[in-house]
């Protein structure tokens, strides 16, 4: 189990959640069929596991239930053109899926970037910039590639939290090779679904829920509370503000279960 893993260990699982939804105020009965016969507050089994390429400087494979997402970290000593004058270095993200992570073949992006992939990456370039010191990286950029590899519900957010772990492993290596004189980054990130679907409050959505979601949203924060993004939008329906909250209070409780996973990972806040 989680609570048991040592510092060395390099995959943490998250340990059985136990929420109600009575607990957050939620209106209606419990959910019987969510997958993994979670609760309306309950989050899929999640996985971060460590050190799964050989090339990269960090990476992390992330799994929220049957989602599965390859996150990698590569260290270029060397800023973009536009960024030279502002002496500091650059975090930024590309996400792709694989053609079979999806019940239909999605084709490879030849001919451009789609705009979903574009939107992604750069909310998740946006996420991690938020926690790193720029200026203490000096003048290198770190690419967090975020792959894909199954499907099935809350890739962006899944993406996210594993891209933080590779992230703090890239520049941990370059501390160690005494490239970096302390590790640049201020606080850990990490990103939940939530959604409204058949009047229900729920967290975590796979894809059969999010097809069908009345409500769609994104919560991405830090271990210290603050929020750095809400994606919040009405599919079907609009969303009352204190349906609002109560997203809220249920967006935050899952991100803290996913700060302390990472932590229980990298040790960050030892």
């Amino acid at each position: 189990m989680a609570e048991m893993l040592r510092a060395t260990d390099t995959t943490v699982e998250s340990p059985e959640l136990t929420g109600s939804s009575e607990s957050l105020g939620l209106a209606g009965p419990e959910l019987s069929e969510r997958s993994f016969g979670r609760a309306q507050n309950q989050m899929r089994p999640v996985t971060l596991t460590r050190d799964v390429m050989k090339n990269a400087q960090g990476s992390c494979m992330a799994e929220f239930g049957d989602t599965r997402v390859l996150c990698s970290a590569t260290i270029e000593e060397s800023v973009p053109k536009w960024h030279l004058s502002s002496r500091a270095g650059w975090v930024t993200a590309e996400y792709a899926m694989l053609p079979a992570s999806t019940n239909r073949r999605t084709a490879r992006e030849y001919r451009g970037r789609k705009g979903r992939s574009m939107e992604i990456e750069r909310l998740i370039g946006r996420s991690l910039r938020t926690v790193v010191d720029l200026h203490a990286l000096g003048e290198i950029t770190v690419t967090v590639d975020c792959d894909v590899i199954q499907a099935d519900g809350g890739t962006r957010t899944a993406s996210v939290t594993g891209a933080w772990v590779a992230l703090h492993d890239a520049l941990l290596a370059w501390v160690e090779k005494g490239k970096l004189a302390r590790l640049p980054l201020k606080d850990q990130v990490a990103a939940i679904s939530m959604g409204k679907v058949g009047g229900q409050l729920l967290l975590d959505l796979d894809y059969a829920e999010d097809r069908h979601a009345q409500v769609d949203m994104n919560l991405i924060g830090t271990s210290d509370g603050g929020i750095i993004e809400i994606q919040g939008t009405g599919e079907q329906t609009p969303f009352t503000c204190v349906e609002l909250a109560e997203f809220m209070s249920m967006g935050q409780q899952g991100i803290a279960q996913l700060l302390e996973l990472q932590n229980k990972v990298t040790n960050f806040r030892e």
